[in-house]
């Protein structure tokens, strides 16, 4: 027995390979256990408050991963063994960067679950916009912070690799400028704010509602359902309609009566429109004129305020104001004109007279 736990692998007894597996899966059980325990025990507390944040940062430590766990344990194994060289060193290195991959996740996740719990279907949309935004910002700064910690603890010089991006940076940027492009157009949507969450947008040929604001870019979904990516950068540059932002709508409406109709019924007819507009909910009245002499009718114009931004109310107004029109002309025994063409019929000189043949010529 005693040659079998004194035989060498990679310079290290078997007994010591026992004691670091031992070592590695007692630290992952025990670090199992506190967790629960840890968790179980702010679980109790947090129900018997009425705060968010305690709520939040059980549900952040239950969701701790278990490879930074399994990091642990292999870090612990791995001090009992006679390691050659620098692993030892490397060991260390390799778990900083799993604790530091695991503090930031649980940063970020924090941040995330607090803006979750505060969402509200009732919230303005700029509310919803700056949670949006604070969780990209604290996402950049977390992780850029990760980065540097983690390139420091493998020895690079963060200092003088930053002091280097004045140089070295110059081509890095041309390599990625799109994608900074974007990011920085994205900085320039969460600060202007041309539109935010939920908003219904028209972006050249393309128009849907906002649903995501990305590093990279904004996504719309369309009437259709389909989903829309635009790249930040093009949306910094395109000129954006924000129809959620509408507070009122404006309506034209045109039409035309017959050639022919009384002068005095066509005198009273901007007074008539007048009362069909105001008689209908929530619109305000602008102006009614006769407009001039059209082809085959006499034309009006008529422009109302609808009250409300919302297009189905626009469109329930304004077929309430064409059915008050319509039944007004009923009522008054008006015609709406359509198009219409008169054919004179004239003899030519030395034509054939014969009978029944005539010979017409338009005018």
């Amino acid at each position: 027995m005693e040659d079998v736990l004194g035989y060498e692998v990679l310079g290290n007894t078997a007994l010591r390979w026992l004691l670091a597996t031992a070592t590695l899966l007692g630290t992952i059980a025990l670090l199992f256990v506190v967790k629960r325990a840890v968790v179980r025990r702010l679980s109790r507390m947090s129900e018997r408050t009425t705060t968010l944040y305690d709520d939040v940062l059980v549900k952040v430590l239950d969701r701790t991963s278990p490879v930074t766990i399994a990091g642990a344990g292999l870090a612990a194994g791995a001090r009992v063994l006679d390691l050659p060289g620098e692993t030892d060193l490397w060991v260390g290195r390799a778990l900083v960067v799993v604790l530091c991959v695991q503090l930031g996740r649980w940063l970020t996740d924090s941040v995330q679950r607090v803006l979750d719990t505060k969402q509200d279907p009732d919230r303005p949309p700029g509310q919803k916009t700056a949670g949006a935004a604070a969780s990209f910002v604290t996402n950049l700064v977390v992780w850029t912070v990760v980065i540097l910690v983690v390139l420091s603890n493998f020895g690079v010089e963060v200092s003088t690799l930053i002091a280097g991006l004045g140089i070295g940076g110059v081509a890095a940027a041309l390599a990625v400028q799109n994608v900074l492009g974007d990011l920085f157009s994205a900085f320039s949507i969460y600060v202007d704010r041309p539109f935010d969450l939920a908003d219904f947008v028209v972006v050249g040929d393309y128009a849907g509602n906002v649903e995501k604001i990305g590093w990279r870019s904004t996504q719309l979904r369309s009437i259709s359902g389909e989903m829309i990516v635009l790249a930040n950068s093009d949306l910094a540059q395109s000129r954006i309609r924000n129809f959620k932002r509408m507070q009122e709508r404006r309506v034209v409406v045109q039409f035309g009566v017959e050639y022919g109709t009384p002068a005095a019924k066509v005198e009273a007819m901007p007074k008539m429109i007048r009362e069909v507009v105001e008689a209908v909910e929530g619109v305000r009245f602008d102006r009614a004129h006769f407009k001039g002499y059209g082809d085959s009718s006499l034309d009006f114009e008529t422009v109302f305020y609808v009250l409300a931004p919302d297009y189905t109310i626009f469109m329930d107004r304004q077929q309430a104001f064409l059915l008050g029109i319509y039944r007004r002309f009923e009522e008054e025994g008006l015609s709406f004109a359509f198009p219409t063409r008169t054919m004179h019929l004239v003899r030519e000189a030395g034509a054939d007279e014969s009978p029944g043949v005539d010979q017409p010529r338009l005018r």
